[in-house]
């Protein structure tokens, strides 16, 4: 099993991506293999459960009330909708059932249907995310006594283009969030949004953050932009299109996230209904070993379930089969301290 670090400096992660793209697919599919089984990806699905009427000015984000997006805001899915929603998504072959509320933080208010539906989508045998915006201590107690698995809550990109893609939250405070996540004893999903006018050093740098992290998160999104009309970054890159990521060095930052962070699942998230059926092979190759399902994440579009079966029954994929997590546990940690 590959050796775990947390000491990765940002000159050795701009190294890799500097190598030829060969020999970085190379070494990512190497350490994939090393970590987690070939050809196995887990199959998630993301639902949208308090749509639109956010505060926070994301500017990539749809459901921000400062974006023209044409998104209208929603109160909180009833609890039993949520579940019917579960349900569909495990007869559909789904492992993992994430769910978001468009809020900058939940309400103390909030909380208790959000731990009947995390009891009610668990007692399915489901995994269960949420992502729900900032959250006090207690209130990750509170979700961690209700037996939730993961909590994503993304950086986005590098402390240095953060501050130009948001201002109503503070790069540290996302990096408060994920220790209040861990410290309850959740497993942590954070991961980000490349394509959004970044340089391949912001990229270095968001790699950076989370391969130093104390541990790895257990779940690393890597998205790909997604323009909407009428957000910030949506108008820019209509006016600016070479500002867009290339399919190659979207595929290269999956690789290096898989390099880096060796027992983490990469999940291959937004972004993919624009992608080649090419472009996602290479990314699977480059240790991606995750996708969301369904034909919608939160409120863009998404490939859907045929046309990921299609493209499973092409490359020889097959749907992951794990255990539940262990809860609290991270693998990272734990064979990093038995190096020392």
């Amino acid at each position: 099993m590959t050796l775990i670090r947390n000491d990765w400096t940002r000159e050795e992660i701009a190294g890799l991506f500097d190598l030829p793209f060969t020999e970085l697919l190379f070494q990512a599919a190497s350490t994939h293999r090393e970590n987690h089984p070939p050809g196995q990806v887990q199959l998630c699905t993301l639902l949208s459960i308090k749509t639109g009427g956010c505060p926070e000015d994301c500017g990539y984000c749809s459901q921000s009330v400062h974006a023209d997006s044409g998104v209208e805001a929603t109160k909180l899915m009833d609890v039993q909708a949520v579940l019917q929603s579960a349900a569909q998504a495990k007869d559909h072959g789904s492992q993992r059932f994430c769910m978001g509320a468009a809020w900058r933080n939940p309400k103390d208010r909030d909380m208790p249907a959000i731990v009947e539906i995390v009891k009610g989508v668990r007692e399915m045998g489901l995994e269960t995310c949420m992502t729900l915006g900032m959250l006090t201590p207690k209130q990750a107690d509170m979700l961690a006594e209700a037996g939730l698995d993961y909590y994503n809550h993304n950086i986005d990109s590098s402390p240095e283009y953060y501050e130009r893609v948001i201002s109503t939250r503070g790069f540290d405070e996302r990096i408060e969030t994920l220790d209040h996540v861990r410290n309850a004893g959740i497993n942590v999903c954070s991961g980000g949004i490349v394509g959004m006018g970044e340089t391949r050093e912001d990229r270095v740098g968001f790699v950076h953050t989370l391969a130093t992290l104390e541990a790895h998160p257990e779940s690393v999104p890597v998205n790909a932009l997604v323009p909407v009309k009428g957000t910030v970054l949506g108008d820019m890159l209509a006016d600016t299109p070479l500002a867009k990521i290339d399919d190659i060095e979207f595929v290269r930052t999956v690789a290096v996230a898989r390099i880096t962070m060796p027992m983490s699942m990469v999940r291959l998230s937004a972004g993919r209904e624009n992608m080649s059926e090419a472009t996602q092979a290479l990314c699977f190759l480059a240790g991606a070993n995750s996708i969301f399902t369904g034909d919608k994440l939160l409120t863009a579009p998404n490939a859907g379930d045929d046309s990921d079966g299609a493209l499973f029954a092409k490359l020889g994929l097959t749907a992951l089969q794990g255990e539940e997590p262990a809860r609290g546990l991270n693998p990272a940690c734990n064979v990093s301290e038995a190096a020392e």
